[in-house]
């Protein structure tokens, strides 16, 4: 992308609990081939045993479809990125990428902050969100920035306080378990003044990218929060939750319905603070059987999803569940713009139930991120090939975890940005 062509978006300004913190980051200048904050990994370099960017990626593309065209320019003249046309269900040149939690431990400088500030404090600090939202992007060059942020950052401004511990994960000391609790529980009348370092991080960020990637934010799902609070903690079993579930339905659903308002307001909060595409985790919908789906996640996401397309109708919603290999039916329905598939699923099979039209997110094994190069570059146009020619946004099927080489996730995102139709020689591109 041309960036320097492009104009930043007049935002309105947004002062929530008190005066906006501007970042104190300057524009990005990105390097077309930097990794981990340094451009040691050229051509000349390897990775994992063989040349980085030796051949053009074997890519083996879909069918060419009938559609829409490609909308390049909105209607104030500025060039749309890539991820938010594509999330639109607009036909594209390429492929766009981001990854899954591609803020995170396997970055070296990500582990700066993280060995010495908490995990609260990182994510509720705007500078230091803001700073390591953008690490990914000034590294690696995706086409989304998704804040730096947690699925439980809500809860405190209902009254769920929580902490993530390291080695252990989050732990909410008070577990809601009672109708009674769940009836004391705030509501979220104003995430302006009970989450200010939200509306911070995605206003400074917004204005740092300038529509050179498109802005993210997210939330969890009403099921997979319930599932949290109730539980206390991560348990493989959801031995409260699901006690819960069976004994004292009517409080989970009662749980799941104040939630679900709550994270209604937070969407359209995030939104209205820049994000410019959502994306609602499913985290633990693995846990969850189809029919149990059809009963306690997807309608209380779909009230979501529905409530903040009434608000803001030209925004995409992003739908992805950890799990949903065996809710693909199930998912259908969902009126998100699109769907994300986890890791097990087979992106054929997902392509030819949705259709050419569907767009899908996904889904590559994180854990492919630690094969040798050629393993990568076959399982990326695998993807490529089976997901088709559009409509489809390039990501990992989950988060990439801590052990993944940084050279590995370089990669990942330059394959996306080989997927030209007319292709391009990797020296070349930017």
């Amino acid at each position: 992308m041309a960036s320097h062509a492009l104009r930043a978006p007049t935002l309105p300004r947004c002062h929530y609990g008190g005066t906006m913190q501007r970042s104190a980051l300057s524009k990005s200048k990105v390097p077309s081939h930097t990794y981990g904050g340094s451009q040691h990994l050229r051509h000349e370099s390897s990775f994992l045993g063989g040349p980085l960017f030796a051949a053009q990626s074997k890519t083996v593309r879909g069918p060419k479809r009938s559609g829409g065209k490609c909308r390049a320019v909105a209607e104030n003249g500025v060039t749309d990125p890539i991820l938010l046309r594509v999330a639109r269900g607009e036909e594209a040149e390429r492929t766009p990428v981001w990854l899954m939690r591609q803020a995170g431990r396997f970055m070296a400088d990500f582990r700066k902050y993280s060995d010495r500030i908490g995990f609260r404090e990182r994510s509720e600090t705007s500078e230091i969100a803001i700073e390591l939202s953008l690490q990914p992007w000034r590294a690696f060059k995706p086409d989304g920035v998704i804040m730096f942020s947690d699925i439980l950052t809500p809860l405190p401004a209902l009254g769920i306080e929580f902490d993530v511990i390291k080695g252990k994960g989050p732990i909410i000391p008070v577990p809601v378990r009672s109708l009674d609790q769940v009836k004391a529980l705030r509501t979220m009348d104003d995430p302006a003044s009970t989450l200010p370092f939200v509306a911070e991080t995605l206003s400074a960020l917004r204005k740092e990218i300038d529509e050179q990637a498109t802005l993210l934010g997210f939330v969890g799902t009403p099921w997979t929060l319930a599932a949290y609070a109730m539980e206390g903690k991560a348990d493989k079993h959801l031995l409260k939750t699901k006690t819960i579930m069976y004994h004292d339905p009517a409080t989970l659903h009662a749980f799941l319905d104040h939630l679900t308002e709550a994270l209604i307001a937070y969407v359209c909060f995030q939104i209205e603070s820049g994000a410019q595409v959502v994306q609602l985790f499913d985290s633990w919908a693995h846990h969850l059987s189809p029919t149990q789906f059809e009963e306690f996640s997807r309608p209380y996401a779909e009230r979501v999803l529905q409530a903040v397309k009434a608000k803001h109708p030209s925004v995409p919603l992003i739908f992805h569940a950890n799990g949903g290999t065996g809710k693909l039916l199930q998912m259908t329905p969902l009126s998100s713009d699109v769907l994300g598939l986890d890791w097990n699923t087979e992106m054929r099979e997902a392509r030819a139930l949705y259709g050419p039209k569907r767009v899908l997110q996904g889904n590559v094994d994180p854990m492919i991120l630690l094969a040798p190069e050629e393993v990568i570059r076959e399982e990326v146009s695998r993807t490529l090939a089976d997901g088709g020619d559009q409509h489809l946004i390039l990501n990992v099927g989950h988060g990439v975890i801590q052990q993944t080489p940084e050279e590995a996730v370089g990669l990942f995102c330059q394959l996306a940005r080989e997927s030209h139709r007319a292709r391009t020689p990797v020296s070349s591109l930017g």
